[in-house]
C-alpha cells in the first residue's frame, strides 16, 4: 500500500481536487505596486487594540498603493469562538470607517471573488489540501492523545537539549497502512502532522518587512496542520488562505516571528511561493514596575476597542494617535497640516515603526483635545446628543428637549474664535465639564478672605440685574455697580494704589462667576447667562457662601 492509498483511508469523502481548487482561484491582476493584504481577526468576543492596529496598518498600506484589502474571519478555533462576537468585529471595523474590498457580509452573502471569507466554510479546501500531503509522504495520521507519554517526552526533551538536537518527530510518523487502518477500525480519532523535513540543527534567514533580513533556527517539529475534528489551526489554514486569496502583504503581530520557520516549510511542502510578512510591533504600556508590557485587556480597559466608544472619544482622534504611533512624522504633518483630513497623510510598509510603541492615554487626549476643538458647535453637540443617546439616554432626553440651548453652550469659546476652548477629550466628560447649565453648583471655589466682600457684592447686584442683550452691556453693568461699591475699574490704578479699594474688576467678576458656575473658571459669563436665562441667573447670583 502507497501514500495514496493512506490518503484515500483519511479523507474517503474528500471530492475536490487541487487542480478544481486551483482554477477556483485565478492570480489575481494586479498593477505594479498593488498591495493585496488582508485583516483576519478570531471572533472572541472584543477586539483587541493590537488587532485593530494591524487592521488600521492594513487599510493604509492598502489605501496608499490603490491596492486591495479583505476581511477574513478566521474562526476554526471553536474553544476561543463566542456568539455574535462577529457582529462585534464588524461594528468596531464600521464604526472607525474602515471599509473592506472583499469580505463576507452578516447575512453570509460573499462580496468578491475569492471566497468565502469566514474559515469555518473553506473546511473541505483544508482537508483536500492536508489529502494531498498525505499522498505525497509529506504528511501523517497521529492517533496520540495529549496525556499519553508525556513523561518519556519530557526525557526525550532534556537528551536531545544536551545533544544539541531539537527535532520532534511524532511516534506515528512512520505507521504503516496496516496500522493506520487498525487506529481507524478501532474508531480513534487523529491529527494530521507535517512531516518534517528538517533534523533540528539547520538555520534558515527569512526577510521581514519592517525588521529586514532575519535569522533563526529552521522547524523541526511535526506539528499539527489538521486537527481530530478536521479543522486547521492557524499556520496550515493561513498559508493556504493567503495563497488562494492572493495576499501578497500579511501584516501581523510581531509574536508570529518566532513561528515563521514553521510557517515557510509549510508553503514549502505545499509548494507554494511564501507570501511576505510584515510584523509589526506590539503595542505597550509602562507597568508599575517601570518595565515594558504589551497592552493587556485583564489590566488596561483601552485595550478593548469599545472603550474609545464608552468613553466617547472621537474616531478620528482614535486613528490619529495610532498614526502616530505607527509613524512617528504624523506628529510633524499634522503641525503643518492643521486643516487637513488623516487621510491625506500617506505612509508606506518602510515609515511603519520597528519599535514597540507605548500607550500613552495623555497623548491620546491631547491629540482629541485638538480634534474637538476643530468642531463646530452644532457638530459637536450632534456628536455629544449621538454618545448620548447610545450610553446616557436620560441626558440625550435633555439635550433633545432644548436642542438650540444646548448647541449655543457646545458654541461658547468655538465658533469663530482664533483660539478654540481645548477643556473637553471625549463626550462622557462634557456632562459634568457643564454640570453647572443642568443645576447650581453646590461646591464653590472662594477663598474664605473673599466671603464677606462677595456676599455684599452679589446681594447688591442681584437686587439690580437685569439680562443684559450683549457682552458690552453686561461688563458696563459690572463695572457701574463695582466703582459704586468702592472696587477699581481701572487696573493701572489699582496696582499703583490698592489699599484705597476693596479689590478691582477681575476679582469682581470672580465672585459672579463663582457663584453661577462653582468655579473661578468657566467660558464667557455672558454667555452662560443667557443659556440660563434671566430667572435661573437672578436665582444663582442669590447664592451665598
Amino acid at each position: 500500500m502507497n501514500n495514496k492509498d493512506i490518503a484515500q483511508l483519511l479523507f474517503p469523502n474528500v471530492k475536490l481536487s487541487f487542480e478544481e481548487i486551483l482554477k477556483r482561484y485565478p492570480k489575481r491582476n494586479l498593477k505594479e505596486n498593488q498591495i493585496v493584504t488582508r485583516f483576519a481577526p478570531s471572533p472572541t468576543g472584543y477586539m483587541h487594540i493590537g488587532n485593530f492596529f494591524q487592521a488600521f496598518i492594513s487599510y493604509n498600506l492598502a489605501k496608499n498603493t490603490n491596492g486591495i484589502l479583505f476581511l477574513r474571519i478566521e474562526d476554526t478555533d471553536e474553544k476561543r469562538k463566542i456568539k455574535e462576537a462577529k457582529e462585534v468585529i464588524y461594528d468596531v471595523l464600521s464604526r472607525f470607517g474602515i471599509k473592506f474590498d472583499e469580505y463576507q457580509t452578516l447575512d453570509g452573502k460573499d462580496i468578491g471573488n475569492y471566497g468565502p471569507y469566514v474559515q469555518s466554510q473553506r473546511v473541505e479546501i483544508y482537508q483536500t489540501f492536508a489529502k494531498k500531503l498525505v499522498e505525497e509522504g509529506k504528511a501523517f495520521p497521529c492517533f496520540c492523545k495529549k496525556t499519553e507519554g508525556k513523561e518519556d517526552v519530557l526525557k526525550l526533551r532534556e537528551t536531545k537539549f544536551e545533544d544539541d538536537d531539537e527535532k520532534e518527530y511524532d511516534p506515528c510518523r512512520n505507521l504503516s497502512y496496516e496500522e493506520i487502518k487498525k487506529h481507524i477500525d478501532n474508531g480513534e480519532s487523529f491529527a494530521i502532522r507535517l512531516k518534517t523535513q528538517n533534523t533540528g540543527k539547520e538555520r534558515i534567514k527569512f526577510y521581514d518587512l519592517i525588521k529586514g533580513e532575519l535569522e533563526a533556527k529552521a522547524n523541526a517539529k511535526d506539528f499539527v496542520i489538521l486537527k481530530s475534528d478536521g479543522v486547521p489551526p492557524y499556520a496550515f489554514a493561513h498559508a493556504i488562505d493567503d495563497t488562494l486569496m492572493g495576499t501578497t502583504v500579511a501584516v501581523r503581530g510581531e509574536e508570529y516571528i518566532s513561528s515563521t520557520p514553521a510557517h515557510l516549510e509549510l508553503f514549502n511542502a505545499l509548494g507554494f511561493e511564501p507570501i511576505k510578512y510584515c510584523h509589526n510591533p506590539l503595542i505597550c504600556k509602562i507597568g508599575d514596575n517601570g518595565h515594558r508590557r504589551k497592552i493587556s485587556k485583564r489590566y488596561d480597559p483601552e485595550a478593548n476597542m469599545m472603550f474609545y466608544f464608552e468613553k466617547g472619544y472621537p474616531t478620528t482622534s482614535v486613528l490619529e494617535y495610532l498614526l502616530n504611533m505607527i509613524n512617528s512624522g504624523f506628529e510633524i504633518w499634522r503641525k503643518n497640516n492643521q486643516n487637513t483630513p488623516w487621510q491625506d497623510f500617506k505612509f508606506g510598509i518602510n515609515d511603519i515603526t520597528a519599535v514597540a510603541p507605548i500607550f500613552d492615554i495623555v497623548k491620546l487626549n491631547d491629540i482629541s483635545k485638538n480634534v474637538i476643538a476643530k468642531m463646530s458647535g452644532e457638530e459637536l453637540y450632534q456628536n455629544w446628543l449621538n454618545y448620548a443617546l447610545e450610553y446616557d439616554k436620560p441626558l440625550a432626553k435633555i439635550l433633545q428637549s432644548e436642542s438650540q440651548k444646548y448647541i449655543k453652550l457646545c458654541q461658547m469659546d468655538r465658533d469663530g474664535t482664533q483660539k478654540p476652548r481645548k477643556d473637553i477629550y471625549n463626550y462622557s466628560m462634557m456632562k459634568e465639564n457643564f454640570d453647572y447649565i443642568f443645576q447650581s453648583p453646590k461646591i464653590f471655589e472662594i477663598d474664605e478672605d473673599d466671603k464677606e466682600k462677595a456676599n455684599e457684592f452679589l446681594s447688591y447686584y442681584s437686587k439690580n440685574f437685569s439680562m443684559p442683550s450683549s457682552n458690552e452691556e453686561w461688563f458696563n453693568s459690572v463695572k457701574a455697580i463695582a466703582e459704586k461699591l468702592g472696587y477699581a475699574i481701572d487696573n493701572k490704578l489699582y496696582k499703583q494704589n490698592p489699599e484705597n479699594y476693596k479689590g478691582n474688576i477681575a476679582k469682581v467678576c470672580e465672585f459672579i462667576r463663582i457663584a453661577i458656575t462653582g468655579s473661578k473658571n468657566s467660558p464667557t459669563l455672558f454667555t452662560i447667562m443667557s443659556i440660563l436665562g434671566e430667572e435661573e441667573t437672578k436665582n444663582r447670583l442669590n447664592n451665598r457662601f
